[in-house]
């Protein structure tokens, strides 16, 4: 377990998951084991979505890729880089067309192994601030490598008071976000919403395209920065939402911000 401190904020990070966020000892991430989801973050890359309709193939320049819901990263193991008190940076590292176990496998899904016709590397860094959690994911691979990248982290939530706030005075409750179900609910182009409990937090982005949200209890909402939002397309059709590798390392960034600072 790695523990940033700065001033009255903590936060604790086990295998590279965001497992815990205090200011003030309020406690601004759902934890596991409640009902709701059995994580507390994790990523969706090199894809986002679901796959089992296609076969659970999906296109690339390179050929066909075997890839379940939400992509293989999750599969793959964090190793922490480097560590001080405000500061932590994790990485996986996979080489391409590498057979990966799929958890998912026999239970949720048919399909036993995963893999992708890519090299690449992950870096997942976490930054404690005067402001709040900074987050930046850096991915480096070969120049065209085709990606998604989706980020999902779960907030506790207050079922009678918690609505989503974005845009132009635009808000969504935990009802609408439940009424959506498994294909989430899609904040259109935005990169910054809020989340309004009795304990507030703003989620802003930086090289993401638009947010989704996402639960199925009253007690946690996932506020999840996207590239691409997957069900916009047909499953077979989901590399129409690809992003492309240019020369340098493609830099994505998080920042959660609670109202209390």
């Amino acid at each position: 377990m790695i523990i940033l401190e700065l001033a009255n904020q903590i936060v604790k990070i086990d295998k590279g998951e965001l497992v815990n966020y205090l200011v003030d000892k309020v406690e601004y991430i759902h934890q596991k084991g409640d009902p709701g989801w059995r994580n507390a973050d994790t990523e969706m890359f090199p894809l986002i979505g679901p796959t089992a309709e296609a076969g659970f193939k999906v296109w690339t320049p390179k050929g066909d890729a075997i890839q379940d819901q939400h992509g293989l990263l999750r599969e793959l193991t964090y190793t922490l880089l480097s560590a001080d008190s405000t500061t932590a940076v994790f990485q996986k590292e996979y080489k391409a067309n590498d057979k990966v176990a799929n958890s998912k496998y026999p239970n949720k899904s048919t399909v036993s192994e995963l893999y992708w016709p890519y090299d690449f590397k992950f870096q997942k860094k976490f930054e404690l601030t005067t402001t709040g959690v900074e987050i930046t994911f850096l991915i480096t691979a070969e120049e065209g490598m085709p990606y998604m990248l989706g980020y999902h982290p779960a907030f506790k939530t207050e079922s009678n008071v918690t609505e989503v706030s974005y845009g132009e005075n635009a808000k969504a409750t935990v009802k609408d976000i439940k009424a959506a179900g498994s294909v989430a609910y899609p904040l259109r182009d935005m990169t910054k919403a809020e989340l309004q409990n009795t304990n507030a937090i703003t989620i802003e982005t930086q090289g993401f395209k638009e947010l989704m949200l996402w639960t199925e209890v009253d007690t946690m909402l996932c506020v999840e920065p996207i590239t691409f939002y997957p069900y916009d397309v047909a499953q077979d059709k989901l590399f129409k939402g690809y992003s492309n590798m240019g020369k340098l390392p493609a830099e994505y960034k998080v920042f959660l911000k609670p109202s209390s600072l």
